[in-house]
């Protein structure tokens, strides 16, 4: 199956992402999870190496082993690359071209060939800004494929759009995506 890079990224639905990593595993992928700070502020990165059975990448800086560069391999590694969920502020660094994080790097030394899944999670507002909108765009110029969020009661009370999709739709995109690469 697919080795899929997983990008956790400072969303209170980063807890979703571990069931998403189980489910993962148990179709069979490789899954390799890559999280920002904020992420590790939501979800343990023991969680996912708990589920993944894999190493957790948190830092960009931290390399364990001199004689590779991490974001350079992990890239190279990747079938498939998956931020969920995505934060309003990793798609604004996504979309221009930052690389200060371990999410950030890996993305930004993917093969132009590996394909990208994007699940945006946040409040509406922040969802719905002009410049959200725009990021979104500038990646979907970058080869990223949106997985839209679902409107819903969010974490902060308010209904609208910017809940993360369902672990079924993001898994049924991934399958649709995988299908059409091989």
């Amino acid at each position: 199956m697919a080795r899929i890079t997983l990008a956790v990224t400072g969303s209170i639905s980063a807890y979703k992402a571990a069931d998403l990593t189980s489910q993962l595993g148990k179709l069979g992928h490789s899954v390799t999870v890559l999280m920002t700070s904020a992420a590790t502020q939501f979800i343990t990165p023991l969680t996912f190496q708990a589920l993944s059975k894999n190493l957790v990448h948190t830092d960009v800086m931290t390399e364990e082993d001199p004689s590779s560069i991490k974001h350079i391999d992990l890239a190279k590694q990747t079938d498939l690359f998956l931020v969920a969920p995505a934060s309003a502020q990793t798609i604004a660094k996504l979309a221009h071209g930052f690389a200060d994080n371990i999410v950030t790097a890996v993305a930004l030394a993917l093969p132009a060939t590996t394909p990208k899944l994007l699940a945006p999670a946040m409040n509406t507002n922040m969802y719905l800004n002009p410049a959200t909108q725009e990021n979104l765009q500038r990646l979907q110029g970058y080869g990223f494929v949106e997985i839209p969020p679902r409107n819903a009661v969010l974490a902060c009370g308010d209904i609208g759009t910017g809940a993360l999709a369902t672990i079924d739709i993001i898994l049924e995109k991934v399958s649709e995506t995988l299908h059409e690469t091989n």
